[in-house]
């Protein structure tokens, strides 16, 4: 940055003014590519789950709404969803912007990795079994 200031102060630069500004360019570059992967990029991604998360609800889920209040989801419109509160069968109804996190989805989320994990537990103690098992008749036919 003091280079392209200092062609600058000198005049109207020549050639080493143009020296300073590509010296400048890779340093440009890498502050766009930082910016992008650290600011835009997860930006879009959670936007993107959150506008999935909106399009998935379904009557039955237990969520909570940006606003911190839990329900029960009763009816699901285009933009609008209605939630029961409490045990007084309180309804409101909201617009799909305003849902926060849905907990029923979540709960299901982390159950289906959990079986994931431990069915891939168990594929590695099938391998295992089996190469000892081989090792064994190897031994055996010596």
């Amino acid at each position: 940055m003091l280079q392209f200031l200092e062609a600058g102060a000198n005049g109207a630069g020549g050639a080493g003014g143009g020296a300073g500004l590509l010296g400048m360019l890779p340093m440009l570059l890498i502050m766009v590519a930082v910016f992008y992967f650290m600011l835009i990029r997860p930006e879009k991604k959670r936007k993107k789950e959150a506008e999935e998360l909106r399009t998935n609800i379904k009557v039955g889920d237990k969520i909570t709404t940006i606003g911190g209040i839990v329900g029960t989801v009763v009816s699901v419109k285009d933009d609008k969803f209605v939630i029961e509160t409490s045990a007084d069968q309180v309804r409101i109804e909201f617009a799909k912007w305003a849902l926060s996190t849905n907990e029923t989805a979540t709960a299901a989320a982390q159950e289906a990795k959990k079986k994931a994990e431990e069915e891939k537990a168990k594929a590695i103690a099938a391998k295992k079994a089996e190469k000892a098992e081989k090792k064994n008749k190897k031994k055996e036919k010596k």
